[in-house]
């Protein structure tokens, strides 16, 4: 990795082609680097240190502090562009692209169509959570819970604050709610 312009096209390539966040794609920077023999495990270690203890984005962060360490602040800069520009430039074609899309009538069905089904999938799972909860003895607090919580939401409140209400409400009601046992 002795040229900054190779640096920079295995920083983008690495940094740009994972879809499981940050940590996926410093694993596969870690990989590359270590393989050229231009980083070692105790410099990845002190680059993910560093990354964790900025504020923002931990994969922008480890690719600035491995620009620096290889070719100081050239390093940085082309290390935050190869990391940061292709993911801008393709959110910016997709809104771009949804803002003109949006106004046909099939798109917004099939939007519809997406959002009925994710709210299906919430809902779905909600109930495989709670459904354990909801035997005889349970159901006098469960229903107190489910109550309050709706009529927090209908008074306007955010569902952080209605959380924590039902959340002291389950407190104040008694005895922690506890799943049924399933035998093997």
């Amino acid at each position: 990795m002795n040229t900054i312009s190779h640096f920079g096209s295995s920083v983008a390539r690495d940094a740009n082609r994972t879809l499981g966040g940050g940590w996926a794609a410093i694993e596969l920077l870690r990989r590359t680097f270590i393989a050229s023999g231009a980083l070692d495990e105790a410099g990845h270690a002190g680059l993910v240190a560093v990354s964790r203890l900025t504020p923002g984005t931990n994969l922008l962060a480890y690719c600035v502090a491995l620009g620096w360490r290889m070719h100081g602040w050239r390093g940085s800069l082309t290390a935050l562009g190869a990391a940061s520009v292709p993911g801008s430039v393709i959110v910016f074609a997709l809104t771009a692209a949804l803002v003109r899309v949006d106004q046909y009538s099939l798109v917004r069905f099939a939007l519809a169509i997406g959002i009925l089904a994710a709210t299906v999938l919430v809902l779905s799972a909600a109930w495989s959570l709670l459904r354990p909860y909801l035997t005889a003895s349970a159901l006098a607090s469960t229903s107190v819970i489910i109550a309050l919580s709706a009529a927090l939401l209908l008074a306007g409140l955010t569902p952080v604050r209605i959380l924590l209400l039902s959340a002291a409400a389950g407190a104040m009601l008694g005895r922690p709610l506890r799943a049924p046992q399933e035998e093997p």
